[in-house]
């Protein structure tokens, strides 16, 4: 049976808290697993969440700051000691290439498992199109360059038992017209319709810009950060980051389904605010505060 789910292993900001650990998402689609932005303590957390190393495909990194990018070593480490049975592909972008690099080397050990580096440059593009979605990145507005991540299903066809019934269309002839198209003279359009394919985008240190909307158009399901709170959006816009309020915005105007806020700073004691202040900005739509090791499923299909 395929799951498809966020495993939350981290959601503090620039450091960690005694009830936050550094960032680390695992999205789960498929049999696959992308890794989002390792900090430290990633290996730790993973332990505790039940994900192991053999259920990581790739490595996504946003940017090359340490609360995202530190927990590197230990995971890539990991991978080799465990002997991961899979080829591992890591993406980050191309201006931290010494950056990856100190990391991936950063101790002496045996590399057992072959690790790619396709690095992310320029305004971002395709990275990867395997058979259940397309991999892909936007540049975003940070301090340091940055990239946010995006994951879409192909569409499908949903068939329409009405329709099949009226045209005389049962048992293994679904089945057919699914696969060739045409059965006795019905095309599968006339008695289906498109299906969406899912939707998932990972958005993290950025001011507002083109590459946020861009990532989150339509998402299912979009994980962003809001490090502030909207009274303090002079520092957000400073630093290169969010508020719960713009992030929720974001994801109105962007028709997202459900929104995942992370990445809190660690001046704000309360995390129930960030949930006030997105709902108080328009949004109506599942909201979720992340917490450290929770998982949330990715909503079902349209």
């Amino acid at each position: 049976m395929s799951v498809r789910e966020l495993v939350v292993l981290g959601t503090a900001s620039q450091v960690p808290t005694r009830h936050r650990n550094h960032n680390g998402y695992v999205l789960l689609w498929d049999g696959e697993g992308l890794l989002f932005d390792p900090g430290e303590g990633t290996q730790r957390q993973m332990l505790r969440a039940g994900v192991a190393a053999h259920d990581l495909n790739r490595l996504c990194v946003t940017h090359f700051h340490g609360d995202h990018s530190l927990g590197l070593a230990g995971v890539i480490q990991r991978i080799n000691l465990d002997r991961v049975p899979h080829p591992v592909t890591a993406h980050y972008p191309a201006s931290g290439q010494r950056f990856f690099d100190r990391l991936r080397y950063a101790t002496a050990y045996r590399e057992t498992v072959k690790l790619s580096q396709e690095p992310v440059s320029g305004p971002g593009g395709v990275l990867a199109a395997a058979p259940s979605y397309t991999l892909d990145a936007r540049r975003l507005s940070h301090p340091v360059e940055s990239y946010g991540y995006r994951l879409v299903e192909p569409d499908g066809r949903r068939m329409l038992p009405a329709l099949l019934a009226e045209r005389g269309i049962g048992g293994p002839d679904v089945g057919r017209l699914q696969r060739e198209g045409v059965v006795g003279g019905v095309t599968l359009d006339e008695v289906s319709e498109v299906r969406p394919g899912q939707r998932f985008a990972f958005v993290m240190d950025t001011r507002l810009c083109d590459g946020v909307y861009e990532l989150a158009e339509g998402c299912d399901l979009l994980v962003i950060e809001s490090t502030f709170l909207d009274e303090d959006e002079g520092l957000a816009v400073e630093h290169g980051h969010l508020t719960a309020g713009q992030a929720a915005r974001v994801a109105t105007e962007s028709g997202v389904r459900h929104l995942v806020l992370t990445h809190f700073s660690q001046r704000y004691s309360d995390p129930t605010v960030f949930e006030q202040q997105a709902r108080t900005a328009g949004f109506e739509g599942e909201l979720t505060v992340a917490r450290d090791l929770m998982r949330v499923p990715v909503p079902k299909r349209r």
